[in-house]
């Protein structure tokens, strides 16, 4: 008889499970105070999570509550929460977004209002006033004694308007050589000359009611891109090596390093990267799952991307031109505006009423009474025209403080280049660099007090030389670059090949 012995069982060991990071981000917040410095131990002991939990939350609680890190002498780790589990600046950037979003809502309707009286109100007014000025004029040549009674302001009134009338024809008509049209976009000057003369090449002509937009509200804005923050981190991470510092983030995107700091949490999280510290007490971050690619002259063989250019060398976003119009376009919406401002208060100063301008020109005089203040052509185009002028001036006296904000952004990223040039090349850092680097980028002297704000908030500290001289030294960039450069010397270059193609679905 065959005895079947029984067959041993093979325990399987299941495979780890993951923690969603947000979810143990709220047990590590609801456990543990946030205001006490930690490391991943003391967030696993306190909590139960595992350390790959504990870990993974801390770095998502850093991206939420802009947590910062801590090197010890050993090396380890430790997590700094520094407004513990709150956010403070909550109340004011939502402030900053409501009022963003107020200025966005009021221009929105500024910009109807100005369209709406372009379409409507400005060309109509001037339209109108046109009219009545001819009808005056042509009244008078009629040698109709009873005409001099009925115009109001009498030979004075008569010999502006003609002259008024005159000047908007040659602005404004398309058949004048100095029309506004001629000058923004419209062709030549004169019909012959748009008759006979080659169209110019300057793209597509902008509308009436645009140039008169940009006159008071400026050229519109482009849209800012979101993503291009992290593709500038991600191409020097690329081209680091997957491995990359604050400072190539602040190189690259000339974020300040409060900003920088969380940042980088959040890119860990989302492109599976890793902080490392070397033994002199370096922070380092490591992404090796960003460097396949398969660019390059085969399939095994990866091509080393281009890093992005620094901030200093792009620059702050240059300040858009007041109008984005030609001088002559400037000068006929200007012209048109003061245009109804003049005949507003023209009409208002001699009484010119609806009711009015209905008896002014009768062939039987009528007797004239004041019927009260002329709303329709007095109030409103004064108002409406005064209103609008005002648009346009405000910009103009805030554009040297826009000037200046431009300014002081340049010398900060002249400042940040000069750090991080120098902490490279192991050079000394002193107030004269800073301010040399300063002035050299916005032509004025820095205030010393400025200088000491952005060197300290690169992490920047004062050291006294044997010689007595003072100079900068920035230790944590200086032992991130040192970690860094170790990190890059040490990658393997297997990280970035493919492995060969075994099918292809192009090949047939």
């Amino acid at each position: 008889m065959l005895t079947l012995e029984p067959v041993p069982t093979v325990a399987h060991t299941a495979p780890p499970t993951f923690m969603d990071p947000a979810k143990a981000g709220e047990t590590l917040r609801a456990q543990v105070d946030g205001r006490s410095p930690m490391t991943v131990a003391d967030a696993a002991a306190k909590t139960g999570l595992a350390l790959r939990d504990a870990e993974s939350g801390l770095k998502w609680l850093s991206t939420e509550y802009r947590g910062q890190l801590r090197v010890t002498a050993e090396g380890q780790l430790v997590h700094l929460f520094p407004s513990g589990f709150t956010k403070p600046w909550e109340g004011r950037d939502a402030r900053r977004r409501v009022m963003k979003a107020f200025g966005r809502g009021l221009m929105g309707v500024l910009r109807f209002v100005v369209r709406a009286w372009v379409a409507i109100v400005l060309v109509g007014y001037a339209a109108i006033f046109v009219a009545l000025i001819l009808a005056m004029t042509f009244a008078r040549q009629g040698n109709d004694s009873r005409r001099s009674d009925g115009l109001p302001g009498g030979v004075l009134a008569y010999a502006f308007f003609r002259v008024l009338g005159d000047a908007l024809f040659w602005t404004f008509h398309p058949w004048s050589p100095f029309s506004v049209y001629s000058a923004s976009g419209w062709g030549g000057g004169g019909y012959e000359a748009r008759r006979f003369a080659p169209r110019r090449a300057e793209g597509p002509r902008v509308p009436l009611y645009e140039r008169v937009n940009r006159f008071f509200f400026g050229p519109p804005a482009p849209p800012d891109d979101p993503l291009e923050t992290p593709r500038r981190v991600l191409a020097a991470i690329r081209a680091g090596k997957g491995r990359i510092g604050l400072a190539d983030v602040m190189r690259a995107t000339g974020l300040p390093r409060e900003e920088a700091d969380p940042m980088m949490a959040r890119l860990m999280l989302d492109y599976d990267g890793e902080v490392g510290v070397s033994e002199d007490g370096g922070i380092f971050y490591s992404f090796p799952a960003l460097r396949k690619t398969a660019e390059g002259t085969d399939a095994s063989r990866a091509s080393v991307p281009a890093p992005p250019p620094a901030a200093w060398d792009r620059g702050p976003k240059p300040l858009p031109p007041l109008t984005g119009n030609s001088a002559g376009a400037n000068v006929g919406i200007a012209a048109l505006n003061a245009f109804n401002l003049f005949m507003g208060f023209w009409a208002i100063g001699n009484g010119l009423t609806l009711e009015r301008v209905t008896h002014l020109f009768d062939r039987v005089p009528q007797p004239v009474f004041d019927t009260g203040v002329p709303i329709a052509l007095g109030v409103v185009p004064l108002v409406f025209s005064a209103l609008l002028f005002v648009v346009p001036i405000g910009r103009a006296v805030a554009r040297p403080f826009r000037r200046r904000e431009e300014a002081e952004e340049r010398g900060r990223l002249a400042v940040l280049r000069a750090v991080l040039e120098r902490v490279r090349s192991k050079q000394p850092m002193t107030d004269g660099v800073a301010a040399s680097a300063w002035q050299g980028a916005t032509g004025k002297p820095a205030e010393p007090k400025r200088l000491d704000r952005e060197l300290i908030a690169l992490g920047g500290d004062i050291a006294i030389e044997p010689t007595g001289e003072t100079r900068w030294r920035f230790a944590d960039l200086e032992t991130e670059a040192a970690a860094v450069a170790a990190e890059r010397d040490a990658a393997a270059e297997e990280e970035a090949r493919l492995g060969e193609v075994v099918y292809a679905t192009d090949e047939r």
